[in-house]
């Protein structure tokens, strides 16, 4: 018993760290790479290589998490990100970055990547029972999602500070990423004391069964919601934290520190509704409260850029974010309550690197309509539209299936 209570703090420990350096790398990264000299175009071309290296490396490790041991792969996380920090710091090679970008953990939406997130929604899955774990994922969603609020704070005063102080561009950004690869080193210090109890029990008959990347009774049902979860992450990577941040400074002309109030105030709207979700799921429903909440938050979305100025654009924004992620602790939740304990892992992987892989693509989309000033605005009206047709699907598809505790 001791030593779940220990794991189960070390895991939001971590997440909480971990989401801190995603926060406070993302505010600044876009603006770093165009300080180094790359064109809008390749540096949504650099994201998409990111997310499209996540996914296959993520893809490996979260599939075969249960059998090579689930602290064993968060540790490789760890030291995947510790690597693509200092290759960032080290060098303005535009291959050599991408090449960190795709074999390494770099966030450019400040959200999860990596194998992390999928190996510690399987072990919560095992230290928590079956009425409490929507709960325990809405508060691993608001720990990451103030963790992130801070982040971006920390990460763009920080660099708005020491250029003040007579600092280049170039070398406040370059500071952040020097905490992004700090923030690695105490992931692997903290990882390292986790226990057995995260790790599946063993169970030969149905370790046999399993036939493809992990899955087998639950093969059809994550396929399916894999498909759904990918269109989600193509609309949500049109917009990715990163390049609202540029698309603030080009269209208003922000300062990074006001940017980094932005998304602290956005985030931490974000972390309350998605500690709300656990509530609204125990009266309404898990699939009920992912679709209901989050088509408003993507009418909120496509109205970001049709405001005429900077504070009506930053009111829509976070009146989105106050409700917008209320569908992620319970899509994390019924992901795991449909498929076999033995499955989580790669279910949380497989669906997570689906996300990826749809997320991959669109940043190197809105990477060119920001080079373009007529379709500036664009990213947030197609990722919008494209949520909301992915909402009804999902609601078509999984309304009659219940997860245990609602049956």
């Amino acid at each position: 018993m001791l030593a779940k209570k220990n794991d189960f703090n070390l895991l939001f420990s971590t997440r909480l760290v971990r989401l801190f350096c995603y926060g406070f790398l993302s505010v600044v990264l876009a603006l770093y790479l165009a300080q180094t000299g790359m064109s809008e175009q390749l540096i949504g071309l650099l994201f998409s290589l990111t997310l499209m290296g996540d996914a296959g490396i993520s893809l490996w490790l979260t599939t075969s998490a249960d059998r090579f041991g689930r602290k064993q792969t968060l540790i490789a996380g760890a030291l995947l990100m510790i690597g693509a920090g200092f290759v960032f710091i080290a060098t303005r090679n535009p291959v050599l970055l991408m090449m960190a970008a795709i074999i390494g953990v770099i966030s450019p939406s400040g959200n999860e990547i990596g194998p992390f997130l999928s190996v510690e929604q399987a072990s919560l899955s095992q230290l928590t029972p079956d009425s409490r774990r929507t709960q325990t994922f809405a508060w691993y969603n608001l720990v990451g999602s103030f963790s992130t609020a801070i982040g971006a704070l920390a990460g763009g005063w920080l660099s708005q500070t020491l250029q003040s102080n007579g600092i280049s561009a170039l070398e406040s950004y370059r500071s952040v990423l020097m905490g992004y690869a700090g923030g690695g080193v105490v992931l692997l210090v903290l990882f390292l004391f986790l226990s057995e109890a995260i790790e599946v029990p063993k169970n030969t008959e149905i370790t046999k069964n399993r036939k493809i990347i992990g899955l087998h009774r639950s093969r059809n049902i994550v396929f399916k919601l894999s498909a759904l979860f990918s269109l989600d992450a193509f609309a949500g990577g049109l917009v990715v934290q990163s390049l609202m941040a540029f698309w603030f400074q080009r269209r208003f002309g922000v300062d990074p520190g006001i940017i980094g109030s932005i998304f602290f105030g956005a985030n931490i709207l974000a972390g309350i509704s998605a500690l709300l979700a656990g509530r609204i799921a125990k009266k309404i429903g898990l699939i009920n409260t992912m679709v209901f909440t989050h088509i408003p938050s993507n009418i909120l979305l496509i109205l970001v850029p049709l405001m005429p100025t900077l504070p009506l654009a930053i009111t829509m924004l976070l009146l989105r974010f106050s409700i917008s992620q209320m569908d992620v602790p319970t899509r994390q939740s019924y992901t795991m309550a449909v498929v076999a304990p033995d499955e989580r892992s790669a279910a949380s992987g497989v669906t997570s690197i689906a996300r990826s892989v749809g997320a991959a693509i669109s940043p190197s989309l809105t990477g060119v309509f920001l080079s373009i000033p007529a379709l500036l605005s664009l990213p947030f009206i197609l990722s919008g539209g494209l949520k909301i047709v992915y909402d009804l699907l999902l609601y078509r598809s999984f309304r009659e299936m219940k997860p245990p505790e609602e049956e």
